[in-house]
């Protein structure tokens, strides 16, 4: 195994494990609670053969977009556009969550078709992608190798397979009427949180006015690129001169990747800006979850 695909598999891991645990199980649990909370779904080999099954498609998903990663890679208005139609979709599913009443038992034979139903499930979770699903997918499509982009996805797969796991575990014990309210409203949460992040990586947010000028301002910038976000999350520079915007990598995460001026930047790098004109500058993490300004003036 390459030193690549290893670091990329430790890396979906961590990210599975860090940050895609709460938004992954509230954005894509509905559907293990669909399969669950039947009365011949306790079995918990069922969770098992739903994480099998998000396995393989992920894998194969990664695989698929490592590949077309070295023909092509996704500028950031269609990142931001898939951003705002995954969260809209986790939203209508949300509600669809909990207008969903109380099934009723089902015939015994039914017990054998859910062992079908479970790894199906569990390979659709890939159509309902949470904002880190969609942050890992980006990196498998840069890596350019169809093993690279299948480890990063199969890491991650593997990084969130604790907590559907206990999901699964919790779910056999507690009934939809009492649960569904609460998992529908902590998915609408998690949906607007996704959209809201494409809204701002596509930049289509107003950004805030421009200070008065406090002295003769700056033609290098440097920002440094946190876990927590950007800092100094707003810079003051000169306009109608170029400027250069130095981003300094202090921690590993999503603020590693900036997109700036319309373009995909990874850090740590130097940007050099043609003169701008008075006003304000956004930029973003690859994710659209963090922002920062340059404010021209």
């Amino acid at each position: 195994m390459s030193a690549q695909v290893a670091a990329l598999l430790a890396g979906g891991v961590a990210a599975g494990l860090l940050a895609g645990t709460a938004t992954c199980t509230a954005t894509q649990g509905g559907l293990l609670m669909g399969l669950v909370d039947h009365c011949h779904g306790r079995d918990p080999a069922l969770v098992g053969w739903f994480l099998a099954g998000r396995l393989a498609s992920y894998t194969t998903g990664g695989a698929l977009l490592g590949l077309l990663g070295s023909v092509v890679s996704l500028p950031p208005q269609v990142r931001a556009v898939l951003l705002v139609a995954a969260g809209l979709t986790v939203i209508v599913f949300a509600v669809r969550l909990m207008r969903r009443g109380r099934s009723d038992c089902a015939a015994p034979s039914h017990a054998v078709s859910s062992r079908y139903k479970a790894p199906l499930l569990g390979a659709a979770t890939i159509l309902v992608p949470c904002g880190v699903t969609l942050g890992v997918e980006m990196i498998a499509i840069s890596s350019g190798s169809p093993v690279a982009g299948a480890a990063a996805m199969a890491g991650f797969v593997v990084g969130t397979a604790p907590a559907f796991a206990l999901l699964g575990y919790v779910l056999r014990r507690i009934s939809r009427t009492r649960l569904a309210r609460f998992a529908g409203v902590a998915a609408i949460a998690a949906g607007l949180w996704t959209a809201g992040a494409g809204v701002n990586l596509g930049g289509w947010l107003p950004g805030p006015a421009a200070p008065p000028a406090a002295g003769p301002g700056a033609e290098t910038v440097t920002i440094f690129a946190t876990r927590e976000g950007y800092r100094p999350a707003m810079v003051t520079a000169r306009a109608g001169v170029p400027v250069e915007v130095v981003f300094k990598l202090v921690d590993q995460g999503c603020t590693g990747t900036v997109t700036i001026d319309g373009r995909d930047v990874t850090l740590p790098a130097t940007v050099r800006l043609p003169p701008q004109r008075p006003g304000s500058l956004r930029y973003v993490c690859g994710m659209g979850m963090y922002t920062g300004f340059i404010n021209f003036s």
